[in-house]
């Protein structure tokens, strides 16, 4: 049997998009504040915060301890 080896590789979308808003923004083709330039990254965070946190709340549902 073949050890099959699985290679991941490259940028995901987010990162690719925060990283032309960085170029974007360092050759003032746009003049967003930090915040929105970096703003993939924090909005993919906190959307993964959230469904946690509802994985979370509905398991405890589930399990009746709400």
């Amino acid at each position: 049997m073949k050890d099959k080896k699985v290679r991941n590789g490259g940028m995901g979308f987010i990162s690719v998009l925060t990283l032309i808003f960085i170029v974007l923004k360092l050759t003032n083709n746009i003049s967003w504040s930090w915040i929105w330039v970096l703003s993939p990254i924090w909005i993919s965070i906190i959307l993964i915060v959230i469904i946690f946190a509802i994985i979370l709340i509905a398991g405890r549902i589930k399990k009746g301890r709400w």
